[in-house]
């Protein structure tokens, strides 16, 4: 039987699911276990999508969460913690009163405000909760640039991620995936100290799921006890691998290729 001290880290992943299993919270089971922890779940909400088109969001009832949660909670302990999709202002709500249950750990938040195929998730209403309630708790906060501009409410990225440190998140990566640039650039944003920039190769395609895949990986890292900067760089040179080896499983964008044996640590 193992002790305790031989466990991997386990990180919680509430995010929702894609039938595709490119995004969501196959994404994260699937990063999170390549980077050398382990991955508990609970599904804030399932989606009709595919790799072409978003349809809907369907958030889990909000007791009906709360009471997966509060059996989870008991039973098990965790290292870190990632938010992904929550489906609705009342989850993130419910969240916001979870997370400091699962007690001082890191907090990865990734704010899904838009579908990979472009189709707006959010409204002002979960917009606020974020603001008001879900940054204040976080440790990183992982928006592309178009998602921090909303936060932020600032179309200069700078200055919204300032914003973002200001309503209390501890660290932004803001990521430049969605902009039209020779090379991808990211930018960790921590609120005390100079940022850090990341350049990486712009890859040919359109990816579902990269988000998801960045922000579970940095949980891993973070769980197991790596600082933020070393996370960040890690978390970023895994996806960057993950999509390099992307294939196309449906008829829209491509799937990023997680499974590998050799994932740092």
């Amino acid at each position: 039987m193992n002790t305790a001290n031989d466990r991997p880290p386990v990180v919680l992943a509430m995010s929702g699911h894609d039938p595709t299993g490119a995004a969501g919270v196959q994404a994260d089971i699937e990063a999170i276990t390549q980077c050398g922890a382990c991955c508990a779940t609970l599904i804030t909400a399932t989606t009709a999508q595919s790799t072409a088109a978003f349809d809907a969001v369907f958030p889990q009832p909000a007791a009906q969460l709360r009471r997966s949660a509060d059996i989870l909670l008991e039973d098990m302990q965790f290292a870190a913690c990632k938010v992904g999709l929550i489906g609705a202002a009342d989850i993130g709500e419910l969240i916001a009163d979870l997370l400091p249950r699962i007690g001082a750990v890191p907090i990865v938040m990734d704010p899904v405000l838009r579908a990979g195929t472009g189709a707006a998730i959010a409204d002002r209403r979960m917009i606020e909760t974020y603001r008001q309630r879900l940054l204040p708790l976080s440790t990183v906060v992982t928006p592309n640039c178009a998602e921090a501009r909303a936060l932020g409410d600032c179309d200069d990225v700078e200055i919204a991620a300032a914003r973002i440190l200001e309503m209390g998140a501890t660290n932004v990566l803001v990521t430049g995936a969605d902009e039209v640039t020779p090379r991808v650039v990211n930018i960790l944003y921590p609120a005390q100290g100079d940022s850090v920039r990341f350049e990486f190769e712009r890859l040919p395609g359109v990816f579902h799921g990269s988000g998801c895949t960045l922000s579970a990986a940095l949980a891993a890292f973070l769980a197991l006890g790596r600082d933020i900067a070393t996370a960040a760089r890690l978390a970023q040179e895994y996806t960057d691998g993950a999509l390099r080896r992307g294939r196309a499983l449906g008829r829209g964008q491509l799937h990023p290729g997680r499974m590998r044996p050799d994932a740092p640590r």
